[in-house]
């Protein structure tokens, strides 16, 4: 704990603490800021309705709550760079461009991302707005209104996007999820008050089982960010003139999650996609619409088919964006260039095969882990029989992962300021 308080110790980490505090907070006031006609009774009610809407919340950064002007936060990006990851499979210049170009390739790949954002961010707010207007959430806005709506939810998701990078620029943490973060924490004080809200002496053992799960779970998420398998991998002695290299021996670790929180983006985009389909028929039929919407609305009501179909769709999409990630032949290709290899598997395709099959093992069970913890709402609900309980497990895991991920930066940080002050 001394360690982390000398960033406040040092002027240039104090100042970038600042910074980012600062520009969380102008999302945060920006976030606050609602959209013309919003019903806040009928919000509140279509929200309580409906656990998916609440997740697509998280992945806002808590703006689509209220229906602010940057009610898509970020969201719009992360569809964006996923669909980007897709294309380098369709696409060799893609995959060059974002493996082998450096960084100036990621620089590109990124710009390009930045550009898909835009006709996204349109297309999810006119989904949305016709949406809740269906619900009487919003009056409906038509001609000019709508477009001047959709127009400036574009925008705001793309200053949310503009935060996002220059929090990232500060280097102790990544922005967008740290937007993210920033609006799940500002949702904890209303839920553990609702909880409270809520409380009676014959509840005391539903109340402590439901912190013990708590605790078990912020322990499971921890094992699964920091859990990975070593592939122990030897060097091969070189001679050179009258110098020997190699002969050295280290290790590869993979991540018993390789894909992070990306599963439950895809899972969450998926369900809400017949919404928006739904939406969007209104233009050419409005039966059509209706009938789609209240398909889509008896499919979300039944909480055992959704929680099902919600888990297998996490579990399949994290083999797939692992799959898509994690190249077994490719790490072989470069780990025999360098020199390297596994003790007692041949270079070239025997490693990449043993990879392969590591790599499958490994992931069956984070992806069973992580489909349990997009269904650790339903879970807990049922137990408890009570809806105020609300454990989100995908909150969990995005607090955790970024709390980690902004200590190693800033203990990185720390780290480097201690070894230049030595020399």
């Amino acid at each position: 704990m001394n360690r982390y308080l000398n960033i406040f110790r040092l002027p240039e980490l104090r100042q970038k603490v600042f910074i980012v505090l600062g520009l969380l907070l102008v999302y945060r006031l920006l976030a606050a800021i609602p959209t013309p006609g919003v019903d806040s009774e009928s919000l509140r009610a279509f929200f309580e309705s409906s656990q998916l809407l609440g997740l697509f919340n998280l992945f806002s950064g808590g703006g689509f709550a209220n229906l602010s002007i940057v009610m898509l936060g970020v969201g719009p990006y992360i569809t964006a760079t996923i669909i980007m990851q897709l294309l380098t499979i369709i696409f060799p210049k893609f995959k060059e461009m974002y493996y082998e170009d450096g960084e100036r390739g990621r620089a590109k790949f990124n710009q390009y991302s930045r550009m898909i954002t835009v006709p996204l961010a349109a297309l999810q707010a006119y989904g949305f707005l016709n949406l809740l207007a269906s619900q009487g959430v919003l009056a409906y806005p038509g001609g000019f209104e709508l477009f001047l709506n959709v127009l400036v939810i574009t925008a705001g998701s793309m200053v949310a996007l503009w935060l996002g990078e220059l929090i990232g620029e500060q280097k102790i943490g990544n922005g967008i999820s740290l937007i993210i973060f920033a609006g799940i924490m500002a949702g904890f004080p209303s839920a553990i008050f609702q909880a409270f809200e809520v409380y009676t002496p014959n509840l005391l053992p539903t109340y402590i089982g439901f912190t013990i799960i708590g605790i078990l779970t912020v322990l499971g998420v921890v094992l699964l960010n920091e859990g990975e398998r070593k592939i122990p991998i030897a060097y091969a002695r070189r001679v050179r003139g009258n110098k020997m290299y190699g002969g050295s021996s280290s290790y590869l670790p993979l991540k018993v999650n390789q894909a992070g929180m990306i599963p439950l983006i895809f899972a969450v985009s998926v369900l809400l996609f017949p919404q928006f389909i739904a939406q969007i028929s209104a233009v050419f039929s409005p039966q059509l619409s209706i009938t789609l919407n209240n398909w889509v609305n008896g499919f979300l009501a039944n909480q055992l088919l959704y929680g099902t179909i919600y888990f297998l769709l996490v579990f399949v999409f994290t083999y797939f964006y692992t799959a898509v990630t994690f190249d077994p032949q490719e790490i072989s290709k470069n780990l025999q260039r360098s020199g390297g290899f596994i003790p007692g598997i041949r270079p070239g395709e025997a490693t990449g095969a043993y990879f392969a099959k590591v790599i499958s093992r490994i992931t069956f069970w984070g992806a069973t882990f992580l489909g349990l913890i997009a269904v650790l709402p339903f879970i807990v609900q049922a137990l408890t029989g009570l809806t105020a309980l609300e454990l989100s497990g995908t909150a969990l895991l995005i607090v955790v992962a970024v709390a980690l991920d902004t200590m190693r930066q800033i203990d990185s940080q720390l780290t480097v300021r201690e070894y230049d002050s030595i020399r």
